[in-house]
């Protein structure tokens, strides 16, 4: 076998192992919220004795797999870059009652920890709560009256196990989380604005959409980016790709390499949100030409135009 097709098989094993990791975590949670392996060694510890351990893990994996993508009829696409969202039937939304459909709009980051600072120096959540505030005007205007704007205080984990915890009390049926973007420092240039001296990068701009495996309804987070995607791309925006650098702090998995949607599974009001979920990186705040698009009002009305479209349609296709 040559080199270059010995690596495309390691490569290919390599993928089947990680998917099949991620899947045995969600059958371990819908299973009884055992971590790690618990569960299929208890299911197979009689068969133990007697089969290989290579065939019984094998056959562990199979059933596991077999078994999520049956889990409430929610099928998440193979993690591949061949994977073709364009294919995607999506039903129209002639069948939407916005009255009955719950969406939460969580503003990413609080007072107390804003996020990124932008190339002026305004913190993220300033960005954040002008934009989620605007998109629950434009949703709630066009019927969504069950749009709930949630904000958080505090820093740390509890903030954010506390958002979906209050999705999941709202009981939503498809959550929001607004945010906008960074890079890493090793992109940082410094500059001189209004006397003091911050850091920008005007290599890259655009949105990037972030959704997880381990949500419960992985298919229909993916459905929701990447009609998003779709509909900020219809408007004349684009995404980034720096979120897929193969550098210390990125990497994440472009999913949908033609709509800016990434895989981060371990995104914590993503995977415990008990509805399909999104986080939404409306812009790079660091680079200072898209800093000032983003604030303006044009850009913010047509952004929620985008999404308020993206609800549209979704709404419209669920069972």
């Amino acid at each position: 076998m040559k080199p270059s097709k010995y690596r495309k098989v390691l490569n290919a094993y390599s993928m089947l192992m990680e998917e099949a990791k991620y899947r045995l975590i969600v059958m371990d949670t819908v299973l009884g919220g055992q971590t790690g392996w618990a569960w299929p060694q208890k299911i197979f510890a009689p068969v133990g004795a007697v089969v290989r351990p290579s065939l019984l893990i094998c056959l562990t994996l199979a059933i596991s797999i077999a078994l999520f993508y049956k889990i409430e009829g929610d099928v998440i696409p193979p993690p591949s870059t061949s994977y073709n969202p364009i294919r995607l039937n999506y039903r129209t939304a002639t069948s939407c009652n916005p009255q009955d459909f719950r969406i939460a709009i969580d503003v990413g980051h609080t007072i107390e920890a804003p996020g990124a600072l932008s190339a002026r120096g305004v913190p993220e959540y300033t960005f954040n709560i002008s934009l989620a505030e605007r998109l629950v005007k434009a949703l709630k205007d066009a019927g969504f009256d069950r749009t709930y704007l949630l904000t958080m205080r505090g820093i740390g984990k509890p903030q954010l196990i506390q958002r979906s915890v209050r999705a999941n009390t709202l009981q939503v049926d498809l959550f929001v989380s607004v945010h906008h973007d960074d890079v890493q420092p090793k992109y940082y240039s410094s500059w001189q604005y209004n006397g003091k001296t911050l850091h920008f990068s005007d290599k890259f701009s655009g949105f990037s959409l972030f959704m997880s495996y381990i949500n419960a309804y992985p298919a229909k987070s993916l459905r929701f980016a990447q009609l998003v995607g779709a509909e900020l791309m219809a408007r004349g925006m684009h995404f980034t790709t720096h979120h897929a650098e193969n550098i210390s702090g990125e990497r994440r998995q472009l999913i949908d390499p033609e709509r800016g949607v990434y895989r981060y599974d371990q995104l914590i009001v993503l995977k415990n949100t008990k509805a399909p979920s999104v986080l939404i990186e409306a812009g790079v705040i660091v680079n200072r030409a898209e800093e000032v698009l983003l604030t303006s009002p044009e850009r913010q009305e047509l952004f929620s135009k985008a999404v308020l479209a993206a609800a549209n349609q979704f709404c419209g296709s669920q069972e």
